[in-house]
């Protein structure tokens, strides 16, 4: 690699633009985003675009469907990087009619585009991200779906790690667990630097994420599991499953995949996210209403409910704190945060109770403090509920650096021989 040489760099889905800012905050001279693609479809209203388009002033921004946008673009940007957040679908794949290949079965489903911009652009590396019950879906054939992506980036010729990460483990403000995916092509030389190493090493010790993201150097109770993906993708998502755990590495074929648990670090505290209390508006304290509302779906409860049939049963869920501690990491915010809702954060500040600001969930996710201004308070907690932890991708942005690095040392080596 040339010392001026950038990472180019494709962002699929990007949303307010998460993963962009990490890898910028990793090093914004080295990441080059040269495409970013962001579409809300049936919104008139594309507030994370518009926010995406307020923060970022390079490259080019697309707004517009993923499946209209030609291959030629594709070819024609040549990304050493593709990154994206994709939705967790049903990645069931059919025959055709003619019975000789694959092809997929569910309509709109956004990974098959990523196949496609891989297809189209030969990146060396590709990073995802998802919720962590991908790896368990569907639930009627657990492990099918992950499965599917594993053979489809397989038959491009990519090794692929992965993790499920929660952010509060390694420091910071929010327990967020998501599954990262990191995919690198076989014939990089980090690829070839890695095969001399044990699929248990690479997981545990010198991986992807076992580098930037330290583990205990054995599987919690012993959890490991071992798998040779059948060739034909059809094969699987007809007949396989598979308990695939929190992380693990495929290559050529073969899963390894373990259980694993943080070396942790002390969390950032919910309390230190917050703005100080003389600039909150008054609109973001409750009232008594609101209180009486929250203390009773924050409570303990078993509630007589029917179903459609006359079916009689009982709805029960356990007790919660009243209000989120300030000494301790914030829960998962979700995309109703801000909305009377058992799921939203409630902190008690000077003996008065109120939602969390969009600033202070900003920082719950890494962004700077009014990233999402410019849109309604509504979509603002919406936009931040779906966002990922920046600083987990500026982790893993310096990882691959590092990885670049290595690379370019590998490259004079042979030159000298």
């Amino acid at each position: 690699m040339e010392d001026n040489k950038k990472i180019r760099v494709i962002e699929m889905f990007a949303g307010v633009g998460g993963f962009r800012l990490g890898l910028e905050k990793a090093n914004k001279e080295l990441f080059e985003v040269v495409w970013g693609n962001q579409w809300e479809p049936a919104r008139k209203a594309q507030d994370a675009f518009e926010c995406y388009t307020r923060n970022f002033n390079s490259g080019i921004h697309s707004n517009e469907d993923i499946a209209t946008v030609p291959d030629d673009v594709f070819q024609q940007l040549r990304p050493d990087l593709v990154v994206g957040g994709f939705p967790c679908q049903d990645y069931s794949v059919a025959r055709s009619l003619s019975g000789e290949k694959g092809i997929q079965g569910k309509k709109g489903v956004l990974f098959w585009e990523i196949e496609r911009v891989l297809k189209n652009s030969h990146p060396k590396y590709v990073l995802l991200e998802n919720v962590d019950r991908l790896l368990k879906s569907p639930s009627k054939q657990r492990g099918r779906d992950f499965a599917v992506m594993l053979a489809t980036l397989r038959n491009l010729d990519y090794t692929v790690e992965w993790r499920v990460i929660n952010a509060a483990d390694y420091g910071f403000a929010q327990k967020r667990r998501r599954v990262f995916i990191f995919a690198y092509k076989n014939d990089i030389s980090f690829g070839q630097l890695q095969e001399k190493y044990t699929e248990h090493e690479i997981v545990f010790n010198e991986g992807f994420f076992a580098k930037a993201f330290p583990v205990l150097g054995e599987p919690y109770k012993g959890r490991i599991a071992q798998e040779d993906l059948p060739i034909d993708r059809v094969d699987i998502s007809d007949n396989f499953t598979f308990g695939f755990h929190t992380a693990g590495i495929m290559r050529n074929g073969r899963v390894y995949t373990a259980h694993t648990e943080p070396i942790p670090m002390e969390p950032t505290p919910l309390g230190d996210v917050l703005v100080d209390e003389d600039v909150v508006d008054e609109k973001f304290y409750l009232t008594k209403e609101m209180e009486k509302k929250f203390e009773y779906l924050r409570g303990a409860k078993k509630v007589e409910r029917k179903t459609a049939d006359g079916h009689t049963y009982y709805f029960s869920e356990g007790g919660m704190s009243p209000t989120d501690l300030l000494d301790k990491p914030g829960r998962t915010m979700l995309t109703s945060e801000g909305s009377i809702n058992r799921s939203t954060h409630i902190v008690e500040v000077n003996g008065r109770k109120r939602f969390l600001t969009p600033i202070e969930c900003e920082r719950l996710n890494g962004f700077d403090d009014d990233w999402t201004n410019g849109m309604t308070d509504r979509m603002r907690y919406f936009c931040m509920g779906n966002a990922l932890v920046v600083n987990l991708i500026e982790i893993m942005g310096n990882r691959i650096e590092e990885i670049e690095k290595s690379n370019k040392t590998e490259l004079i080596q042979l030159e000298l021989l």
